[in-house]
């Protein structure tokens, strides 16, 4: 089915603006490139949602540095089916490296703690998690894991834009916003 969607004719709150998501992104950057000067890092961008995240970020993080991409599926839709698994690994030899995964958001805490531990076995120098959202109503009692920066911490609400989605659209909204799906009309 092709949808004809105007996501500002529909429902939603704008919960961190363009301009607020700009000055933190930039500011995350900054930290780390001061604290990854020299070492040539490897940030990797786990796919889809933090496409735009991650776009943002590299061009504001100055020195030498690689990047890659793995994916990494548990939802269907908008709920989690709790089983996650890697649907593209990564291409570079981690192995000794300075690796920083950027995560779109960090909710139930399932995914980016399967793939902290995943990357771990390529037995990196070290393993840094920066997340733009973190949402820790949601986030499950047995995950100790935690992001090591965090954009902006965020209520439990449905998010899309910015690179988060709901079936696959409204990525490509410049801010992020909550949405109730059951509100939307197509």
């Amino acid at each position: 089915m092709n949808y004809q969607i105007n996501m500002y004719d529909q429902p939603h709150e704008v919960l961190i603006s363009e301009a607020e998501i700009k000055a933190r992104v930039k500011e995350i950057a900054a930290e780390l490139t001061e604290e990854y000067r020299g070492k040539n890092p490897v940030f990797v961008g786990v796919m889809r949602g933090v496409c735009v995240f991650f776009s943002d970020f590299i061009r504001e993080f100055t020195d030498h540095c690689q990047i890659d991409f793995m994916s990494v599926s548990s939802y269907r839709g908008v709920h989690s089916t709790g089983e996650c698994k890697i649907t593209k690994d990564v291409s570079l030899e981690l192995r000794n490296r300075h690796v920083i995964i950027l995560e779109d958001i960090f909710d139930t805490g399932k995914s980016l703690d399967f793939t902290y531990n995943f990357i771990l076995t390529k037995k990196p120098a070290s393993v840094k998690i920066v997340t733009l959202l973190d949402k820790p109503a949601r986030r499950k009692p047995w995950i100790d894991l935690q992001p090591d920066i965090v954009g902006f911490t965020i209520p439990d609400k449905f998010v899309v834009g910015y690179g988060l989605d709901y079936n696959e659209q409204f990525r490509n909204l410049p801010y992020v916003a909550a949405i109730d799906p059951e509100e939307l009309h197509f």
